[in-house]
């Protein structure tokens, strides 16, 4: 398959629409193809925009009653006619949200929202990680040379944690390793990044997930779970013990 034909499959498979065979044939292009793996956070980030502006300004009855007179064309007007100036708002309306939400919108908003959809779209994959080991001195080496930086990780025996494994993945298009660990039947994952002056966020809830944060020797670290605050808790302190 072409490497145009599997972006062509990029929106589904973010959408996590596409069949199991397919869901996996395009995880291994990706693995491979550096530019259309750069090309998944760009249109998740896309999607996140146009969902939240959507909500965010959304139009008042009055407003859309105003912007119909004003566009009302004449009775005889073909029907193509007829959708040209709708077509011109609505297209002006989007543009104009999205321009007003990227401008008002904290940057660490977008930072939790791009942490949580990968950790969905971590779950949902056929291959959650490249590296499958529960040992933490094979999975730490393997990201020797795929990220320009190295960290710790802690021993688990015991704990009620196990490591399920680890990836390579973005943030804000810059290398970060994900991690993922288990606890009894909740996936963590586990985001380091190089410390960034705007990469930070503190903890919180989104939906049903709890998000934490800390920095660490020159690191970033993100934590994004649906177990309960107290597991997230827990293996918070294991890392920063690791550290």
């Amino acid at each position: 398959m072409r490497c145009d034909e599997y972006r062509d499959r990029l929106d589904a498979y973010i959408d996590a629409e596409l069949s199991p065979q397919e869901m996996s044939a395009v995880e291994a292009h990706l693995k491979t193809c550096e530019l259309c793996a750069a090309e998944v956070p760009l249109q998740s980030r896309l999607k996140r925009e146009v969902r939240l502006a959507g909500k965010a300004y959304a139009p008042s009855l009055e407003f859309r009653r105003r912007v119909e007179a004003a566009i009302a064309p004449p009775k005889k007007a073909s029907r193509f006619r007829l959708w040209v100036p709708s077509l011109a708002m609505a297209a002006v309306l989007l543009i104009a949200a999205l321009f007003g939400w990227n401008q008002v919108r904290p940057r660490s908003d977008a930072t939790l929202a791009e942490l949580v959809d990968m950790h969905v779209a971590t779950l949902a994959s056929a291959s959650p990680v490249d590296v499958v080991s529960t040992d933490r001195h094979t999975v730490k080496p393997w990201f020797q040379g795929k990220i320009p930086f190295t960290f710790n990780l802690p021993e688990l025996k015991d704990t009620g944690f196990t490591l399920v494994g680890g990836r390579v993945s973005y943030i804000q298009q810059q290398p970060a390793a994900q991690l993922l660990f288990q606890v009894r039947q909740h996936k963590i994952s586990v985001f380091i990044q190089q410390e960034r002056a705007s990469g930070s966020v503190g903890d919180t809830a989104q939906s049903a997930f709890t998000v934490r944060s800390w920095k660490n020797a020159g690191l970033q670290y993100w934590l994004v779970t649906d177990a309960n605050p107290q597991d997230a808790e827990a293996l918070q302190k294991l890392l920063k013990s690791a550290s």
